[in-house]
């Protein structure tokens, strides 16, 4: 019986699980892996494929079953920590943004963080006024098409691509003329080194964004860059605290907590609310593993950190890689013949329909606007937080670049940045891939709730088969009240700052969720 036993334990222990890794140009990668294997293992095996040796800028990132996302720790098991049934899937990503992306040694880790950051600005992530769009639009385009040439590029042919949530008609002239005129000649490799470094001179390059509420209630997004901490509401940056002035992150249940120390010795604590402890722990985590890497200057600099004032209370988390510097110096060792690059710019994707070519995507015909109805409340939770999504939507021929909604102006003790022309939504295409039918239905019933404009095409084909408002008012209120935050945060503490009011529409819930992937 003892040994019965001890045999069915040992076969337990040897078991294997699959698992499938998104890479960032929408390929997978599949393998097997013991029970007790570590995510070390797993990510050298990653990297190995990809041929990349600068691998300390990425990271694997998975959602656990009470869809909260998080980054794959490299001294833990693979298996305990997805706590999830097999097959396992996670998704290949940026962790730490470099500080300058053009200046990575391999042309394969340029090429991979290209792919990321146009991943960011499709889902809107990396968000910028709208002459920096077209330009990097244009980038991507002579990246993944080469020269105009007016035999293969008939009028209108930038439309058939899309770089952002959204589209209109004047962007994509001015993509087209700045492909025709200005880049003629570039190679993919250099397209895509002028696009990071265009991409890294921007307020919201790096921004992995956190929804939470400010001790106001206003809706904002944190985030960790190269450079520091930032906060984003409406269309500005408004805190940015470099890294060698936060002095301490901590985290109690939903609050989180960034303690600041600027010049005059005047100190802050910045306080905000995640929609839940699990989220709130993550953003810690995260503001953890970032702090370490570009502040400090050894690894071996790096602590024990402690969620609470008193260490043997609360979480305790460690940063286990390399810092920035030592990652930069280990680059520069590096001396090997320049491996080959498959570029997946004229596949289709299902990730970045820049590099589809294909119609616009039209509206919903009418024999299944009732499928629509039917399936949109069983599969909007799973669209908000699925990890190993990225959109694939229609255009939209509005008049402008995204909607328009401006913010109030913000503590004139505060540096505050306009970042773009619109306000910051990272998650306005959020959808799944792959994409079932009943997503992009989803998507353009979900627009005509938010008011959003469609083009001259699909008002025509939908002209008949268009809800009526009744119809449209009940579904749109489903629709917000799945997404609806989980009420006000705590009263306000004293000392500590406030951000800018938004209007009022901001003012509701936690907004729309963010891309995971």
């Amino acid at each position: 019986m003892l040994s019965r036993l001890m045999s069915g334990s040992s076969r337990s222990l040897e078991r294997e699980y699959s698992c499938t890794v998104r890479l960032l140009d929408d390929s997978e990668y599949t393998c097997t892996i013991q029970r007790d294997a570590k995510g070390q293992y797993l990510f050298d095996l990653l990297c190995h494929h990809l041929n990349l040796l600068e691998k300390d800028y990425f990271g694997i990132r998975f959602v656990d079953p009470d869809k909260q996302r998080h980054w794959l720790e490299f001294t833990k098991s693979v298996v305990k920590q997805l706590r999830s049934q097999p097959p396992f899937t996670m998704c290949f990503r940026v962790k730490f943004y470099p500080t300058d992306p053009a200046a990575l040694k391999e042309e394969i880790t340029r090429y991979l963080v290209f792919l990321q950051i146009k991943r960011d600005l499709y889902h809107g992530r990396l968000l910028c006024k709208t002459s920096d769009a077209a330009l990097l639009a244009a980038y991507i385009l002579q990246a993944e098409i080469g020269d105009y040439d007016p035999g293969k590029h008939p009028e209108g042919y930038s439309s058939k691509f899309q770089f952002f949530p959204k589209h209109s008609e004047k962007l994509e002239r001015r993509i087209a003329e700045i492909h025709r005129t200005e880049l003629s000649g570039q190679t993919p490799a250099t397209s895509e080194l002028n696009f990071l470094r265009k991409a890294q001179t921007l307020e919201t390059y790096g921004v992995d964004p956190h929804p939470c509420k400010d001790v106001s209630g206003n809706a904002a997004f944190l985030a960790f860059t190269p450079f520091g901490f930032v906060v984003l509401q409406g269309n500005k940056r408004v805190h940015f605290i470099k890294w060698n002035e936060v002095t301490k992150l901590k985290f109690e249940g939903k609050t989180f907590y960034l303690y600041v120390s600027q010049k005059e010795e005047k100190k802050i604590i910045l306080t905000y609310f995640a929609p839940t402890p699990e989220a709130c722990k993550h953003l810690w985590k995260c503001g953890i593993e970032n702090q370490a890497f570009y502040k400090l200057e050894k690894s071996s600099q790096v602590r024990t950190v402690s969620s609470s004032n008193l260490f043997f209370k609360g979480s305790r988390f460690r940063y286990s890689g390399r810092v920035a510097k030592e990652v930069m110096e280990s680059s520069a060792q590096i001396k090997r013949e320049p491996p080959e690059i498959h570029r997946a710019g004229m596949v289709p994707s299902r990730s970045c329909p820049s590099i589809t070519h294909g119609p616009r995507l039209s509206s919903v015909p009418r024999t299944r606007r009732r499928a629509v109805h039917i399936s949109i409340m069983e599969g909007l939770e799973s669209l908000r937080d699925s990890a190993h999504s990225t959109p694939v939507r229609s255009s939209s021929h509005g008049d402008t670049f995204l909607p328009h909604v401006r913010s109030s102006r913000a503590d004139s003790n505060e540096r505050v940045a306009v970042i773009a022309d619109e306000a910051y939504s990272p998650a306005d295409s959020m959808l799944p891939t792959p994409v079932a039918e009943h997503s992009l239905e989803l998507m353009l019933l979900s627009r005509q709730i938010n008011g959003a404009t469609c083009s001259i095409e699909e008002e025509k084909e939908s002209e008949a088969s268009t809800p009526t408002a009744a119809e449209v008012e009940a579904l749109g209120g489903e629709l917000r009240a799945l997404c609806q935050g989980h009420g006000r945060p705590e009263e306000e503490q004293s000392g500590h700052l406030k951000g800018p009011p938004l209007q009022q529409q901001q003012q509701q819930g936690w907004g729309k969720s963010v891309p995971l992937d």
